[in-house]
């Protein structure tokens, strides 16, 4: 693991480098779109795991996605009620799209912006980034410098001069998986977010 400043991070994330910073869930590893194929390297990932996109507004993410006029409405409006925050949008995929994202079905894509102000602030600098939680393939997701130190040793952190290695870095608690089925919305995983327009 390398430790970096803010903006030698968003140079790594911008040249296709892998690395690690905080959000409000759990810690992000990530990289530029065109080289998610090194996220699924570096966890050891099935293909059959999507990535998700990141970004730091709904006018940064638009162009990845496609959908009729009143999708979009419907789209944003549910972007606008809950964003910033713990809710991934599963939305059809634009031929923008790196299909290296999703390599199984390159037509859908999950979406977020985190509430952190600090993760917003690099998305906003490098543009919407290819993202998952930094653990191997099937273990818990690490929450520490200290554990992504011991696990990546490849890729950039930030450094916290004021955050000790050991301090545990957001909730800890997954993102809600909304998806939109072209009538309304299904939920793929409950995490956080509770959306009351679709409980029983």
């Amino acid at each position: 693991m390398t430790q970096v400043s803010l903006s030698e991070l968003i140079e790594a994330a911008k040249q296709g480098q892998l690395v690690s910073f905080p959000t409000d869930t759990v810690p992000a590893l990530a990289t530029c779109p065109p080289s998610a194929a090194k996220i699924f390297a570096a966890k050891q990932r099935a293909q059959t795991k999507p990535l998700i996109l990141m970004g730091a507004s709904w006018e940064d993410l638009l162009p990845y996605v496609q959908g009729t006029a009143e999708e979009v409405t419907l789209w944003q409006a549910m972007a606008q009620q809950y964003w910033p925050g713990a809710l991934t949008l599963v939305l059809p995929a634009s031929p923008r799209l790196p299909k290296t994202l999703n390599p199984q079905n390159p037509t859908t894509i999950g979406l977020r912006i985190p509430a952190s102000p600090l993760a917003c602030e690099i998305l906003a600098a490098t543009q919407p980034l290819a993202t998952t939680s930094i653990n191997r393939s099937g273990e818990p997701p690490l929450e520490t410098l200290a554990a992504i130190e011991t696990a990546f040793r490849e890729i950039y952190t930030l450094k916290h001069p004021d955050v000790p290695r050991d301090a545990k870095m957001g909730s800890g608690l997954p993102s809600t998986v909304a998806k939109w089925t072209g009538k309304g919305w299904e939920i793929l995983r409950q995490g956080s977010v509770v959306l009351p327009e679709l409980s029983p």
